[in-house]
């Protein structure tokens, strides 16, 4: 199982920093967030990028690492 890491407002979504979920792929994992955590999570990860152990994971079907880290970057503000 992925660890999932949240960054600002999904971790405020998500109301924790980081937990454990099941997913073999990015779209499966979303849809295990969206269930645990709702609505407003879900509307973080129409707009966040997901860097999986460090590399930026645009294919959401493809397989994810056994034991691998997924972080949850919602757009920062700023520069």
């Amino acid at each position: 199982m992925p660890t999932v890491r949240y960054y600002a407002a999904a971790r405020a979504a998500a109301g924790v920093a980081e937990e454990t979920m099941p997913g073999e792929t990015l779209d499966a994992l979303r849809a295990t967030m969206v269930e645990a955590h709702g609505d407003q999570l879900a509307k973080v990860l129409t707009v966040a990028s997901f860097l999986v152990d460090g590399v930026v994971w645009r294919d959401h079907d493809a397989p994810l690492p056994p034991g691998g880290t997924v972080d949850v970057l919602p757009p920062f503000a700023g520069g």
